[in-house]
């Protein structure tokens, strides 16, 4: 696919077929991760893959086991406007049903050097969040949807327990990947580029910046 429908195209998916997803596009889409730059070339991750049906059970029921959180998640949601209140109401479904998805890509941060040694730093995340959306524009490349969800913030301790993760590794996301089931792919819906751009100086108004450059 061309670069620029990937990036256009390209949704968050919380709905998936029950078709299992050959170990080939697993492999393609954690290749195209490890290409992404990280401090210092250190490349500091790993990709746990997760197909087990038992451990996404118990994910999924660790998730649900909250049910105060997720009344409140509920009645946030109520307070939005339909569109962002749909994708709240997903959000949560998916939460409590992330069994479903066919495989679950856990990607970790593993002893982090650069541009920090912490791994709670904003800064450390930047040597993993982008081989994080190269994985997901690849499976979007390759038709498989995905979604980036910070569930695992909420279970860690089983997380950690489950799969033998060790102290100088952690959890950076729950990826749910996998053939889309129902409206999936399509332009997404984004604020103006103007209203997001500010040239050369942030005091300047959008309008007047982007005059001036089409100007020059």
């Amino acid at each position: 696919m061309d670069f620029f429908e990937v990036v256009h195209t390209q949704r968050a998916i919380r709905r998936f077929k029950s078709d299992l997803v050959p170990d080939e596009l697993i492999w393609q889409i954690i290749d195209a991760a490890i290409r992404a730059p990280s401090g210092g070339n250190t490349q500091p991750w790993a990709f746990l893959v997760v197909r087990d049906s038992p451990k996404k059970a118990r994910m999924a029921d660790a998730l649900r086991r909250d049910p105060e959180e997720v009344a409140a998640m509920q009645a946030e949601a109520q307070t939005f406007d339909p569109t962002r209140k749909r994708m709240r109401m997903g959000s949560i479904a998916l939460r409590e049903n992330i069994a479903a998805a066919p495989v679950i890509v856990i990607p970790c941060l593993v002893s982090p050097t650069s541009p920090s040694r912490d791994m709670t730093s904003i800064w450390s995340g930047s040597s993993i969040y982008q081989a994080v959306q190269n994985l997901m524009l690849a499976a979007r490349a390759l038709g498989l949807g995905t979604v980036m969800t910070t569930a695992n913030v909420h279970i860690e301790g089983l997380i950690r327990a489950e799969f033998g993760i060790p102290e100088h590794a952690m959890p950076v996301a729950l990826i749910p990947v996998g053939y889309p089931d129902g409206p999936a792919f399509g332009p997404t819906i984004r604020k103006p580029v103007e209203s997001v751009t500010y040239w050369d100086a942030w005091e300047a108004t959008h309008e007047r910046a982007r005059t001036a450059s089409q100007s020059s």
